[in-house]
Formats: C-alpha cells, sequence, structure tokens
C-alpha cells in the first residue's frame, strides 16, 4: 500500500511528524511520499490540484495523510477520488474561505486525530466531521501541532494502518 502526506499550512514536507509517521508506514510494509507545497502557503485549492494530479500519476489509489491544512486538501482530494483510507490530524475543515465546506469523502477508512488545546483548528469542526462522515475520532491531550501526543499519534498512526492495509 501507498501513502501520500500533506503537510500543514507553515511547515514542510519533511517536517518531525511525517518524518516519524513515514517510520511507522515502513514498519509496516507501506511505501510513501510527502508533497511540498511549500511554495502554495495561502493556496489550498492548488494543493488540492496538486495531489489530485499526484493520484493520478500512481497506479493505484494511495491513503491520503494529512495535517491541518493538509487536512483539508486530502479530505477535499478524497471527494474526487475514492481511496482506501484517510488519516487526518487537527485538519483545516469548515474553514472561512475555503472553496470545500462540505466533505462527502470517498475513503474506506477515515480517522481524525486532534487535540483538545487546539488554539488554532477548534476540536468540535473535526467533531462536526466525524459526525458527518461516521468515522472514529481521536481526541487527545495537547495542541494544533499534536507534538505533546506524538507517541499517541504514531500508534494511533500504526493501527490505523493495520485495519486499512489488511
Amino acid at each position: 500500500m501507498h501513502i501520500v502526506f500533506s503537510h500543514g499550512k507553515e511547515s514542510g514536507p519533511w517536517g518531525n511528524k511525517i518524518t516519524a509517521m513515514a517510520e511507522v508506514a515502513r514498519a509496516h510494509g507501506c511505501s510513501y511520499d510527502s508533497l511540498d507545497y511549500t511554495d502554495l502557503v495561502n493556496e489550498p485549492e492548488a494543493r488540492v490540484e496538486r495531489l489530485v494530479k499526484h493520484i493520478d500519476s500512481l497506479a493505484q489509489p494511495p491513503i491520503l495523510v494529512g495535517s491541518s491544512m493538509g487536512g483539508y486538501v486530502s479530505a477535499v482530494a478524497s471527494t474526487r477520488v475514492e481511496v482506501p483510507g484517510l488519516f487526518l490530524m487537527a485538519p483545516a475543515l469548515y474553514i472561512s474561505g475555503y472553496a470545500m465546506q462540505e466533505y462527502p469523502c470517498r475513503a474506506r477508512h477515515i480517522e481524525v486525530v486532534h487535540g483538545w488545546s487546539d488554539d488554532v483548528i477548534p476540536v468540535e469542526l473535526s467533531m462536526q466531521f466525524c459526525r458527518s462522515m461516521n468515522c472514529t475520532q481521536h481526541v487527545v491531550a495537547g495542541g494544533h501541532r499534536l507534538t505533546d501526543a506524538m507517541a499517541e499519534l504514531l500508534v494511533l498512526f500504526g493501527f490505523f494502518l493495520e485495519r486499512v492495509c489488511d
């Protein structure tokens, strides 16, 4: 199974979180790549187009993993392409000014991780999404970057991969 990581607005394709998650992916026998959106800082829709174009270039649809704005990008891409899994971390959903405000995702497995103390994207927005998609949400101690919950995040990602890849 192949994984495509999408980073957040102010991070990069190989930040600490994605690098650690890539190790979990490798341990589960998954290949992966991480798209670079640093030239599209304030352009979520252009990021979506880049991701969809990348998905179209792959032999089969990948698992999408996104953080913050990358969560929005991954969720929107999954409304256009059916994917085996969607793993979102503090996703920037229902944000004023973003083109999409409803997310009929076409993913077989969806999980969301969000920090209770997120002061960038309110946890309630992830709850709204999870309720609408009837999917699993993990709310953990910590803020937007999930730094304080990194060990827990990696365990949750590993369990998610076990479910999706089996």
